[in-house]
């Protein structure tokens, strides 16, 4: 897609972070807006700051853990009179800590939002999208939907299916000139990094600053994927390096991965062993962790 002037392009998850930054960098080329997401607040700052830049600008509010509000906003999409030429599916949630205390309604909700959403819309708007002659799908993936790593277990789950769809999206309709892009940013400096499970033993910290990358970065280069019909895009050193890792040298990264392994498995027996002496006498009942968090990042 070389000309964006004058196209129409849904981004959800354009209240704050990765979503709004793509907005602005679509605008900037003169790309009309539909942005989307829960936060009425952060989206009405964000469709200010895109009008500002000359644009037209429709929002919607929606709940990606609703089907049925997911229907709506195709149909909104759809109902524009100069339809939808770019679908931006970046919406997501994130949870970080042992997957061990981790509920199953959290890993519904994290599926939900960040696999099954992107989904259903994209088969919403395919009747839409599929009569334009010149139209790109960008999903918002991660380099851990590449390389699982620890403590992000659900996460992974949901950005490795999400790469699946998006590679099988793109063998299926390539050849009839529907663009298909998977963007995998690494660390990027967003309100992800709060969305974190304390054990009560360590603080989680946030990853050193030369690691990570910005929502704006992230922008350009979706952007200039969307353009240039792009596959797949793996931003940052250490992203490849992590990839080139699992790919060519996946011994080598599952040994740093294992290191320590006899230490820690002692102290998970020990964990766990004092965990069911603490609660055989208890009456078995369900609870939740005070202490899990579970955010909406964009």
């Amino acid at each position: 897609m070389k000309q964006l002037q004058g196209k129409r392009a849904l981004v959800t998850g354009a209240a704050s972070g990765i979503g709004r930054a793509i907005a602005l960098e679509l605008a900037r080329q003169g790309t009309h807006l539909l942005v989307a997401d829960r936060d009425q607040m952060g989206m009405a700052h964000t469709a200010e700051m895109l009008r500002e830049l000359g644009v037209e600008v429709e929002t919607f509010h929606y709940d990606a853990e609703q089907p049925q509000e997911i229907v709506e906003l195709a149909q909104f999409a759809a109902a524009l009179p100069d339809g939808i030429d770019i679908l931006v599916n970046n919406a997501g949630i994130t949870y970080r800590g042992p997957t061990d205390r981790m509920e199953p309604e959290h890993w519904e909700r994290m599926l939900d939002v960040n696999l099954y959403a992107p989904i259903r819309l994209t088969h919403e708007l395919m009747p839409t999208l599929f009569v334009r002659r010149d139209v790109h799908i960008l999903n918002v993936c991660s380099v851990l939907g590449l390389v699982g790593l620890p403590k992000v277990c659900a996460y992974s789950t949901s950005k490795f299916g999400l790469v699946g769809f998006t590679e099988s999206l793109r063998s299926e309709y390539g050849v009839q000139g529907i663009g298909v892009t998977a963007i995998c940013p690494g660390l990027v400096r967003t309100n992800l990094f709060n969305a974190s499970i304390s054990n009560g033993h360590e603080r989680q910290k946030d990853p050193p600053r030369w690691a990570t990358t910005t929502p704006e970065r992230v922008a350009k280069v979706a952007v200039k994927a969307i353009r240039k019909n792009r596959a797949r895009v793996v931003m940052e050193p250490v992203g490849r390096l992590m990839c080139f890792s699992r790919r060519f040298m996946p011994g080598l990264l599952d040994f740093a991965l294992h290191l320590g392994r006899r230490k820690m498995t002692e102290r998970r027996l020990a964990y766990w062993q004092s965990y069911q002496v603490e609660h055989a006498a208890k009456p078995k009942i369900v609870h939740k962790h005070d202490s899990t968090t579970i955010r909406r990042v964009a």
